[in-house]
C-alpha cells in the first residue's frame, strides 16, 4: 500500500507539458475557421434564398389587401438588412488570411464575437419583432380564406414556431457559437505569443 501512495505521490507530481508548433496550431485553426466561414457563408444563402422565395411570391400571386403588401414589404426589408448584416460579419472573418497576418486575424475575431452577440440579443429582437409584423399584416388577407380551424392551427404553428426559435434554438445555437468563437481567439492568442517568442 505505501508502494502504492509513492507511485500516486510521483504521479501528481509529474507535469507533462504539451507544446504544440505554431504551424500545427494554425493547421487545427485553418479547420474551425474554414468551419465558421462555411456556417456563416451557409447562413447568408439560407437568408438569400428565403429573400427571392418572399419577393417571387410577391411577383408571382395576386394579393387584394394592402396589408399583404405592407407585410411582405417588412418581411422582405427586415430580411435584406439581417442578410447584409450577416454578410458584413463573414467579410470580417474571410477577408485577411489568418495565416499571414494572426494578430490582425485575431482582432477580426474579437470583433466577429462582439458582433454576434450584438446579432444574437439586441438585433435578433428587432428582428423578431419585424418579422412577427409582417406576418400578422400577411395573414390579414390570407387568413379570410381559411376556416375557423385552418386559422387556429395556421396561427398556433406559427406563433409556437417564432416561440421555439426565440427561446430553445436560439439559446443552443448562441451557446454554441460562443464556445466556438473563444476556443478559436484562445488559440489564436497561444499562436501569438508563440510566434512573438522566441
Amino acid at each position: 500500500m505505501q508502494a502504492f501512495d509513492q507511485i500516486q505521490e510521483l504521479w501528481q507530481k509529474h507535469e507533462v507539458e504539451v507544446k504544440f508548433s505554431a504551424d500545427e496550431m494554425l493547421q487545427q485553426a485553418k479547420k474551425e475557421v474554414n468551419g465558421l466561414k462555411l456556417k456563416s457563408a451557409l447562413n447568408i444563402l439560407g437568408m438569400a434564398a428565403s429573400f427571392i422565395a418572399i419577393v417571387a411570391l410577391w411577383i408571382f400571386f395576386h394579393f387584394n389587401s394592402w396589408t399583404t403588401h405592407v407585410g411582405i414589404s417588412i418581411t422582405i426589408i427586415t430580411i435584406g438588412v439581417y442578410t447584409i448584416i450577416l454578410y458584413r460579419d463573414y467579410r470580417l472573418i474571410a477577408r485577411t488570411d489568418f495565416t499571414a497576418h494572426p494578430n490582425e486575424y485575431l482582432n477580426n475575431l474579437k470583433t466577429y464575437q462582439i458582433n454576434r452577440y450584438k446579432l444574437y440579443n439586441t438585433l435578433y429582437w428587432f428582428y423578431t419583432v419585424a418579422l412577427s409584423m409582417g406576418i400578422i399584416f400577411y395573414f390579414i388577407e390570407i387568413l379570410s380564406l381559411f376556416s375557423l380551424l385552418q386559422k387556429v392551427i395556421a396561427i398556433g404553428l406559427t406563433f409556437l414556431w417564432i416561440l421555439f426559435c426565440s427561446t430553445i434554438l436560439r439559446k443552443a445555437v448562441i451557446k454554441r457559437e460562443k464556445e466556438r468563437i473563444a476556443l478559436l481567439i484562445e488559440k489564436f492568442e497561444r499562436i501569438s505569443q508563440q510566434i512573438s517568442t522566441p
